[in-house]
């Protein structure tokens, strides 16, 4: 059965620059909050949905949706590396029933994911831990991305399986809500970047910690008015949360990907989790929106929302 889900932005920017400790007091009090409505839905398993931010899939093989059926945590940005605790009967009784609604879905029993997949999940852990779990990739980052209708449609097949089931499952949706990550083009990289993009490979600890460090830079330009990425939205960001709020998961089924670039940014694609998980709980949920704020320094539109099931 589903328990409840709880949709929030990641950033990896969290510990590495510090936002105004106003700010900040704000964020852990809604955090905590969400951590205790996780802790208290007592669930056995977590279906993470989640994006990548190049760090598990390339353009030699990219899938819409993949079910990770093992995978293992690449530890970016100070997240923990390593096996992740998947039930794999589970996962793959999971992806069986994806398929036999109607959605194409991948398996993997060597994905690798990232931040995206892991910080939320490390994040609400205070209390209960999350870690037993089914991570479930949507491609966000690298176009053609599947279109919202296609994320709902997964979003229900998943949640569907999981009424099913006798855990008590939580999900989560992970990502957004505006932001511009300085994610290196296929069209502009030089040719060892470029190489990496399409064929991937472990980065080693250099490449890692410029790729890194070019992220942290970015936070602080963002506040200073230097960067060169495009703004946080706080309108479209509140205009999304006000729509989820109200059981609208198909807001964003008209706009096309280049304009909702142009408006929420190349991380505002990751909203796609947030529809696949509001998705999942069925058309009369109910929610609560925990935090909203930009955070520059954090380079995104920070929010947290919590939701259940009728």
């Amino acid at each position: 059965m589903i328990v409840g889900a709880v949709c929030m932005s990641h950033s990896p920017l969290m510990e590495r620059n510090r936002a105004e400790p106003e700010t900040e007091v704000r964020f852990n009090a809604a955090l905590e909050k969400a951590q205790k409505f996780a802790a208290e839905l007592e669930p056995d398993l977590t279906v993470v949905f989640h994006p990548d931010h190049v760090n598990g899939f390339f353009y030699k093989l990219l899938p819409a949706f993949c079910v990770g059926i093992e995978a293992q945590s690449v530890g970016d940005f100070g997240t923990v590396a390593g096996k992740l605790d998947i039930p794999q009967n589970r996962a793959m009784d999971c992806a069986e029933h994806v398929l036999a609604e109607g959605v194409d879905t991948a398996i993997s029993y060597r994905m690798e994911v990232d931040h995206g997949a892991v910080q939320p999940v490390e994040l609400l852990s205070a209390e209960r831990s999350l870690a037993r779990m089914i991570p479930i990739f949507i491609n966000c980052a690298i176009a053609p991305r599947p279109g919202f209708a296609r994320v709902r449609a997964l979003g229900e097949a998943v949640g569907k399986w999981a009424a099913s089931c006798p855990e008590r499952i939580l999900i989560i949706g992970s990502g957004g809500l505006s932001h511009d990550p300085p994610i290196p083009s296929l069209d502009t990289a030089p040719p060892p970047v470029r190489q990496r993009l399409i064929e991937g490979g472990a980065m080693g600890h250099d490449q890692r910690m410029t790729r890194q460090n070019s992220v942290v830079g970015e936070g602080a330009k963002i506040v200073d008015g230097t960067s060169k990425l495009l703004p946080l939205n706080p309108e479209w960001d509140n205009m999304l949360l006000d729509a989820f709020k109200a059981g609208n998961t198909s807001v964003l089924d008209d706009m096309s990907d280049a304009d909702l670039t142009a408006t929420g940014g190349r991380g505002g694609h990751e909203v796609r989790a947030w529809a696949a998980a509001l998705a999942a709980l069925g058309p009369d949920y109910t929610s609560d929106v925990l935090f909203y704020e930009t955070i520059g320094e954090w380079l995104t539109g920070m929010g947290i929302m919590t939701a259940r099931p009728a």
